[in-house]
């Protein structure tokens, strides 16, 4: 791997991480030496993916509480500072869905998305850019900072029966520009990802996986663009959001 793809010895927070993209994304960044702070629900799903990394040889440690929540959010950064002594990365990945059409939706479905999607990926995205514009300015120049959020076409195809997840999804294509525009002094590099990929969020929404022969729609087909977002070789590429298979 060259020095521009390496994330050897740099601090990730990965989020929804117990299963599909947030599992495959923190392996694939494990894989490329990053050092790994991972959250999803309390439950051993995403115990288990800190175990496969630690058994590849990888460094990861487990955080785990509603994402919504502001506390989670400051425990995940804590973890990545006391450590690693560094955050230098930030994949916000969590969600849930709650599918109903909007004349039947009620308020605590619009609630509950919007909360684990937006709000999720604000606090984490809050309170990761205050820490690198202080370290920044302590520096005096930009320091190294990656974010990689994790919205869906939904938001611009309007999927009928969705009207929560596709309104948190706009939301968060506008938070990562915004945090792009907003923190690029500081050396901040936002983007996002929209990833055609089976997984189980999405079980019932997909048809059933080939019978045989690779899957097209395998969560790890998405994981060479978030590693490369990731890596010092994105260091243009910012405030913009890729549509990923």
């Amino acid at each position: 791997m060259t020095d521009a793809l390496s994330l050897s010895g740099k601090a990730a927070i990965v989020t929804g991480a117990g299963n599909g993209l947030g599992r495959a994304e923190s392996l694939a960044l494990a894989r490329a030496g990053a050092l790994l702070v991972l959250n999803d629900l309390p439950g051993d799903a995403v115990r288990d993916t800190a175990e496969q990394i630690r058994a590849a040889g990888g460094q990861a440690v487990v955080r785990d509480g509603d994402i919504g929540d502001w506390v989670t959010g400051q425990r995940l950064l804590s973890a990545a500072l006391e450590t690693y002594g560094r955050l230098d990365i930030l994949v916000n990945n969590a969600g849930v869905l709650r599918d109903r059409m909007i004349f039947t939706m009620t308020a605590q479905d619009w609630d509950l998305v919007v909360r684990v999607h937006l709000r999720g990926h604000f606090v984490t995205t809050r309170l990761a850019t205050a820490h690198w514009r202080a370290a920044s300015k302590q520096a005096g120049a930009p320091v190294y900072a990656r974010i990689v959020n994790t919205t869906s076409e939904a938001f611009l195809l309007g999927a009928p029966g969705q009207p929560n997840y596709d309104a948190a999804k706009a939301g968060i294509a506008a938070l990562t520009v915004a945090t792009a525009r907003g923190c690029a002094r500081y050396g901040v590099r936002a983007n996002a990802i929209c990833p055609r990929a089976r997984t189980a969020m999405l079980n019932g929404l997909m048809s059933p996986p080939p019978d045989d022969g690779p899957d097209p729609l395998a969560p790890e087909h998405v994981t060479p663009l978030v590693t490369y977002l990731a890596s010092p070789a994105a260091e243009r590429i910012n405030g913009e959001i890729f549509v990923v298979h």
